[in-house]
């Protein structure tokens, strides 16, 4: 009989906890008893796993006696006070905010990327950021094929990479503006409706924010070559979930779009869609719910020989933080 795993779930209420329940039961996940963890206010209330009335706990220093997997997404700030509680009580955490993907000491996964380095793990997995995963599984098998030297990457950033209030700010800021309203940007620093703007992370001495540089310093740790040049541009555009990326690579030797088309094909965790007759290429509202990430406008790079363009769209939710937080358990 295959063994069976104590979970706990911290953040369950969040956008991303709510799909990291949908994830383990839809993946039939070995789930031996379900611990839902999150803020005082939200204790007392209750969600349903696998037709199973749950009740929700405050998330405490003592959460985690007999927890054989706690999966975070409660944010930096309670991985940092928590996560080394879950581990000295002999959990795994697998963690979905930016804590602890650079420290040296935690590996920063992507299953379909680097599985290998699963096993270096001292107690705690990070989960990378929902727009490096993205583009690494997009990418890593023309990787395969020919290094890549150079990325320039555009990203275009739903409001679901923002939270749940975010999502919800997006429906009733549209809302209000075609009943002629005014809006007042409450969540996040500009009106998401109608418009786009330069992602709302911090600006860094460089001139790029920080989500930009999240995607230069995982891209670097995951595949392991910190001489990968790449060059991004986040930006937040007014769609519920699920993010896109235009892509551009230089590569050590041509691979021609025929060959990237068939190993994107071949590859897990991506599908092709490529139709140029009938102008159908990745959307945000083919991959809303989905697993898996949308790859197509594959095409030489006319300005480089030895370069390709494309674009992608993955679920944030789903691929870009739950599902591959789950990934990672079942690598485990």
């Amino acid at each position: 009989m295959s063994r069976e795993f104590n979970v706990a779930v911290a953040g369950a209420t969040g956008a991303v906890g709510v799909e990291m329940l949908k994830v383990l039961e839809e993946r039939n996940f070995p789930v031996k008893s379900l611990k839902l963890l999150a803020s005082s206010r939200s204790a007392g209330k209750t969600m349903t796993f696998k037709g199973e009335t749950l009740t929700i706990e405050e998330l405490t220093h003592d959460s985690f006696e007999g927890i054989d997997i706690a999966l975070f997404s409660a944010g930096g700030g309670r991985s940092i006070e928590f996560a080394p509680s879950a581990v000295k009580a002999g959990a795994v955490v697998i963690d979905n905010s930016s804590a602890f993907r650079m420290d040296d000491e935690v590996p920063l996964i992507v299953p379909e990327v680097n599985p290998e380095a699963v096993s270096q793990h001292k107690g705690i997995i990070a989960n990378p950021n929902c727009t490096t995963i993205i583009m690494l599984v997009a990418l890593k098998p023309l990787h395969d094929i020919s290094p890549i030297k150079r990325i320039v990457v555009s990203t275009y950033q739903s409001a679901s990479g923002a939270g749940a209030a975010a999502m919800q700010e997006l429906e009733e800021q549209t809302a209000d503006l075609l009943e002629g309203k005014d809006v007042v940007p409450k969540v996040l620093q500009h009106q998401i409706a109608f418009n786009i703007f330069s992602h709302n992370s911090e600006i860094q001495e460089n001139g790029y924010c920080e989500e930009e540089m999240k995607m230069v310093h995982e891209t670097h740790k995951i595949l392991g070559d910190d001489s990968i040049q790449i060059c991004p541009t986040c930006v937040r555009v007014p769609i519920p979930r699920a993010h896109s990326e235009a892509i551009t690579i230089e590569q050590e030797t041509k691979v021609s779009v025929a060959d990237a088309t068939e190993a994107i094909n071949n590859a897990p965790g991506v599908y092709l869609m490529d139709d140029r007759q009938e102008n159908i290429f990745p959307m945000p509202i083919d991959v809303s719910g989905k697993y898996d990430v949308a790859v197509g406008r594959i095409r030489d790079d006319i300005s480089h020989a030895n370069g390709l363009a494309l674009f992608c769209s993955g679920d944030q939710l789903l691929k870009g933080a739950a599902l591959n937080a789950v990934q990672i358990a079942e690598l485990l």
